[in-house]
């Protein structure tokens, strides 16, 4: 019996290494098959492949079917996460609605009050842009609108939604815009709601530097900014942008208008205010000499 046990046993050690051997050699021979590179090799491996992989369809049944589980439930946890979003901006947007809704009668309630008139004259003229020559030292497009539709130097152009430049140069049939991005452009702001006052100075970067500023400590990130009219260049209460703190940790404007797709700008027509050459002419001179009794005696009266 012992004998037959060692026998059994030096009998199976050889074939357990000719099958291990010859499982080698045969990966091997698969793995320089599968690498060799000739027309008449790929066919046999295609034809291969043809045979032998369809028939292992039902072994990736499982795999697929987990597979497709996983990704139900993942496009389940993001449409969650997407509905969760939409509410709380929805809810934003609400409160928003009703802040809006409550200025809008605050506003109508004060122009009435104060009999506000707002100037008729305002009103614009629309060029579609012709030409970007912007480069690395001058920010300027060109409109197809000049003279001959009664543009002026110096008016504000904006594209709808924000203040984008002002005209410099004016032709028969064409004109010339200065963008806020310019470095020779210097526009005085008003930024909101603190009311500190301060200049948009371009310095060919998308998000101009806000200099001068009164007191930058009442200035936070997001704070409207509006042109102020200061200097007659502008109209006031024009939309410019919000403000941003750069890496630099200068407060910087985000631009409201879209200067990346400029097609068609709005040309406004403002008018100089009045200017008062005799202004004794609307405040009375203060007297000279003791005021007479009577005269006081009257005012207290009045």
């Amino acid at each position: 019996m012992a004998a037959d046990r060692n026998s059994s046993i030096d009998y199976a050690r050889p074939i357990r290494r000719l099958l291990i051997a010859g499982l080698v050699l045969f990966l091997l021979a698969l793995f320089a098959f599968w690498r060799i590179d000739s027309p008449r090799v790929e066919r046999m491996r295609m034809q291969i492949v043809d045979r032998v992989v369809p028939g292992f369809d039902w072994a990736l049944v499982p795999v697929t079917k987990t597979w497709e589980l996983i990704e139900g439930f993942q496009s389940y946890a993001r449409l969650a996460e997407q509905n969760q979003e939409l509410r709380r901006e929805l809810r934003q947007m609400k409160a928003w609605k009703e802040a809006a809704l409550q200025l809008e009668q605050e506003n109508a309630k004060l122009l009435d009050l104060n009999k506000v008139r707002l100037d008729p004259k305002l009103t614009y003229v629309t060029g579609v842009v012709m030409a970007d020559s912007g480069s690395p030292f001058r920010q300027s497009v060109l409109l197809n609108v000049g003279a001959r539709d009664g543009i002026v130097d110096g008016w504000a152009t904006t594209d709808g939604l924000g203040l984008v430049g002002r005209i410099s140069g004016v032709g028969r049939t064409t004109s010339r815009v200065i963008l806020l991005t310019d470095p020779n452009s210097r526009v005085p702001v008003t930024i909101q709601p603190s009311g500190q006052r301060a200049v948009l100075a371009g310095d060919n970067s998308t998000n101009p530097a806000l200099d001068f500023v009164e007191d930058p400590a009442l200035v936070q990130p997001g704070d409207r900014v509006v042109s102020s009219g200061d200097g007659g260049v502008f109209p006031a209460g024009l939309l410019v942008g919000h403000v941003a703190l750069g890496r630099d940790r200068q407060l910087r404007v985000r631009l409201s208008a879209e200067y990346d797709r400029l097609e068609f700008l709005r040309v406004l027509r403002s008018h100089a205010g009045e200017v008062l050459h005799d202004p004794g002419a609307l405040i009375a001179p203060a007297p000279i000499g003791p005021v007479p009794a009577d005269s006081t005696a009257e005012a207290r009266d009045d």
